[in-house]
Parts: structure tokens; C-alpha cells; sequence
């Protein structure tokens, strides 16, 4: 995926101090382990959206903040090339946990809808925690396989394929076989979520 890589983890510690919250205090209210949050904040692990969306109705900003800046626009034109990437890793080796993202709407003002463009990678580690959140997801393969796992299914979806669910369900997104997978993935957190 085209564009820059983005550090969001300094994004998340700079929000964290501005509200006067420690580690622990952001662990607590937002039931992201301390560990696992001190290795966003070190820019070691990316979080998943799920906890983006979490950290975003916590902070009672929007999940595009994390991105960019706020959205003050009555519409948002992201270029290829202008797409910060966010990579996602498992631990604090750095070893790609499969996934990263680009927001393709964070400019835009009063959104209710969170855009992005996701790709899966190949990873060897299945042995995936379950993400849930506010709100609900859709998702469209653009290329690729991709295997969604919610409640005790597991589906397999190719590209042209989609899921609409609501994400409460522990859910699971993962790349199927030994090809990235590339995909549309556009959250709404409902009206629980702080749009600036």
C-alpha cells in the first residue's frame, strides 16, 4: 500500500498526558492491557482499529484525529500517495502481525462513518486475540482471501465478497492463504462516538 508511515503511538501518549491519565489510568478505562498500551505508545505495537475506535471515544475525539488533523472539511480527497500507513505488530520485536491501514476520510468534518483501506499479510501466528468495539463494520475484498471468524463461525471471503456486522461480536480478521489480501473496511461507531 502506498503512502507514509505514521507514528501513531506518539499520537496516543500526547492525548494520554493531555487528559492527565498514566498508563494504568488508560488501561483501566479503556480495558487495553498496560503492557500492550506502553508498546503503542513506543511505537512497538500498532493497535487494531478496534481499539482505535475505543481510544477515540475515550479521548472524545474522532478516530480520524489519529490520522490527521481534525476534519474541517465539508469533503475529504485522499491521493494514493498522500495515505499515511498505519503497520500493525504483535509484540515488542516488531514482527508484523499481519495488517496495516490507511484512514481514507479523516478530513472530513462531522463524519459518522470511518473509512479505510486494509492490507493482510500472511502471518504464521492464528492464535489471534478477538477485537470488539462500539458500533458495526462492513467490509469488501478489493483482492485476495480473507478469513473473518465471529461468535463460533469461520467464513472465508474473496475478493468481490462482503460482511456487514456489528462489531460487540468478538470478531476476528485475518489473511487467508499465502497472498495479501487488500480491502475496504468502514466503521461506524454510532452516536456513542465524539465527532469534532
Amino acid at each position: 500500500m502506498p503512502g507514509k508511515d505514521m507514528k501513531i503511538g506518539e499520537r496516543i501518549r500526547g492525548l494520554r498526558r493531555a487528559k492527565g491519565l498514566s498508563l494504568v489510568e488508560l488501561s483501566e478505562q479503556s480495558g487495553i492491557a498496560e503492557e500492550t498500551l506502553y508498546g503503542i505508545e513506543g511505537n512497538l505495537i500498532s493497535p487494531p482499529l478496534g481499539n482505535i475506535v475505543s481510544l477515540a471515544k475515550l479521548f472524545e475525539i474522532s478516530v480520524g484525529e489519529f490520522f490527521g488533523e481534525g476534519g474541517d472539511a465539508p469533503y475529504c480527497i485522499v491521493r494514493s500517495g498522500d495515505r499515511e500507513t498505519v503497520s500493525r505488530f504483535n509484540s515488542t520485536d516488531g514482527k508484523s502481525a499481519g495488517y496495516s491501514y490507511a484512514s481514507l476520510g479523516y478530513k472530513k468534518k462531522n463524519r459518522h462513518m470511518e473509512p479505510f483501506l486494509v492490507t493482510l499479510t500472511p502471518t504464521e501466528s492464528k492464535d489471534v486475540e478477538p477485537n470488539q468495539h462500539i458500533g458495526e463494520e462492513f467490509l469488501f475484498i478489493l483482492e485476495g482471501k480473507v478469513e473473518i471468524r465471529l461468535l463460533d463461525q469461520t467464513e472465508i471471503l474473496s475478493a468481490g465478497d462482503s460482511i456487514y456486522y456489528d462489531s460487540t461480536m468478538p470478531h476476528v480478521v485475518l489473511c487467508h492463504g499465502q497472498e495479501p489480501a487488500t480491502m475496504l473496511a468502514v466503521i461506524y461507531a454510532k452516536e456513542e462516538r465524539i465527532i469534532l
